[in-house]
């Protein structure tokens, strides 16, 4: 059993292609399909990317898709978040990315994506874009060892396999002693004892950001294993 796991398609069906098409040439069959948001975006065609992965084609797997970062911006365009107007998108592209973005993708398909998990929990792995924290987290192997402790500890999982920062990684974190109070109006709880049990943060990559070249993770949750693979296409 072996998970396929990947992240910003950003509307390239090529890319997104050329992923399902190497799935098909894995040695050891693939059993699930994991898409940590990001699925619209500018690259592309959002509505065939949300079509084929609403409806895939005979033979492909069905996705487990959560919202990323792109459709939070979706949401927050058409009023349906706590920031209207998007002032992260228009921070990022500019007027002319807004308008682009709202003709893209259709009021009928943003209520299907606001229908989306915000994230999965399988086995004692978390799948998620940022983390719990919040959509726009970006975990990296530069992000420091207490904050990736942090993100690891409320998500309760020892693998946390991540999409934000579109980079593929695996960062083990190994606390030698780790101890968390809460701090409420009645006063601060007994502190509890983290354990020791190593812990990892899993970038999955980007399909659609750089053109030509998609990149993906597979897992294999019997041995907790990670393969990064990258595909070329044109």
């Amino acid at each position: 059993m072996h998970w396929a796991i990947l992240s910003g398609i950003e509307g390239n069906l090529a890319a997104y292609d050329a992923v399902l098409q190497d799935l098909q040439r894995q040695r050891n069959p693939v059993t699930d399909l994991f898409i940590l948001g990001d699925m619209v975006g500018l690259k592309g065609n959002n509505e065939a990317v949300l079509e084929r992965l609403q409806s895939p084609h005979s033979g492909e797997l069905d996705p487990q898709v959560c919202i990323g970062w792109w459709e939070e911006q979706c949401f927050s365009l058409h009023g349906l978040s706590g920031f209207p107007d998007a002032p992260e998108l228009m921070a990022a592209v500019g007027g002319d990315g807004v308008k682009q973005l709202w003709k893209s993708v259709s009021r009928d398909w943003v209520g299907w994506l606001r229908s989306r998990h915000f994230g999965f929990y399988e086995l004692d792995c978390l799948l998620i874009h940022g983390s719990t924290v919040s959509y726009a987290d970006k975990l990296t192997p530069e992000t420091p060892a207490i904050q990736l402790c942090d993100r690891l500890i409320r998500a309760d999982a020892n693998t946390l396999f991540c999409g934000r920062s579109g980079q593929t990684f695996e960062c083990w974190v190994t606390p030698s002693s780790l101890r968390s109070t809460v701090t409420t109006l009645d006063g601060e709880q007994e502190p509890q004892e983290q354990g020791k049990t190593p812990r990892r943060v899993v970038g999955v990559g980007n399909v659609g950001r750089d053109q030509g070249q998609a990149t993906y993770t597979l897992y294999n949750p019997g041995n907790n294993e990670i393969t990064f693979k990258t595909v070329a296409y044109s």
